[in-house]
């Protein structure tokens, strides 16, 4: 099993209508396969996200952040890892809004 405990990521890439930016940092920890997150920098005030990690490093999880305009975002998220030949990992991310307006997109995020 895949094991986050300890990492970091950066966003590389976002949807337009994502609040998460290159300046988003998330720190993951993780026991079993419970993985939890905090997170925060850009438009984001703080965030939290709660997931579950399968036999293959895919996530399910949900999230829940404060922008930096005072908005209570809440989402859900599914995303599938990628070993690079150095070791790190990317997280390939598909992801809805359920809140505000609902929207969809997709977010690639960098181990740092």
């Amino acid at each position: 099993m895949f094991n986050y405990d300890g990492k970091s990521f950066r966003v590389l890439t976002n949807s337009e209508n994502g609040d998460t930016s290159s300046e988003t940092v998330f720190h993951y920890k993780q026991s079993g396969n419970l993985l939890t997150s905090s997170y925060s920098g850009g438009d984001i005030t703080f965030g939290h996200l709660l997931g579950l990690v399968d036999q293959f490093g895919n996530i399910d999880m949900r999230y829940h952040q404060l922008n930096t305009k005072g908005e209570l975002m809440t989402g859900i998220c599914y995303s599938k890892p990628e070993v690079l030949p150095n070791g790190k990992l990317m997280l390939y991310e598909t992801w809805k809004w359920t809140s505000g307006d609902r929207s969809k997109g997709n977010s690639i995020l960098e181990e740092i």
